[in-house]
């Protein structure tokens, strides 16, 4: 009998013992475990991806019943509203009444809408980052200088 089919090749041995194992086997065994890593955390982040987005399609859903829910509320009021004044004066003069409340309320929230939209500011510290970034890596002359580089 020889010594190899007895015992673990030498090459086995190496692997096993990593004071003895080459360059390239340890090279390899790093490159192996390291794309291994990689692809379970890319597979664990496209799971919690899907989970994530399951839960904001049901939350976004919610929202959407809520404002559904909302409208109803005031769609009804307004009913409410409108039959109630049609008691004082004729049904069409209440029905304009209270499309012209409901006409003032979308007028006040679009100006409101306005002047906050005016005061939006798209990126802010990005823009001002990017201000701040040298000539050279947005492919023009330092202005501030004064000659060419």
């Amino acid at each position: 009998m020889s010594s190899a089919a007895s015992g673990p090749s030498a090459a086995q041995e190496r692997e096993r013992d990593p004071g003895r194992a080459s360059i390239g086997s340890l090279l390899s065994g790093i490159t192996r475990d390291t794309s291994t890593l990689i692809r379970q955390e890319i597979e664990l982040a496209k799971a919690e991806a899907r989970a994530e987005i399951r839960l904001a399609a049901k939350v976004a859903g919610m929202f959407g019943a809520a404002a559904l829910g909302g409208f109803m509320v005031l769609l009804f009021l307004s009913y409410a509203l409108w039959w109630g004044l049609s008691n004082v004066i004729d049904q069409g003069w209440s029905a304009l009444i209270v499309a012209v409340v409901w006409a003032l309320i979308a007028g006040v929230l679009i100006t409101v809408a306005r002047q906050r939209m005016r005061g939006l500011q798209a990126l802010p510290q990005t823009t001002s980052t990017l201000r701040r970034t040298p000539g050279a890596v947005t492919g023009q002359g330092d202005h501030r200088s004064g000659g060419h580089q």
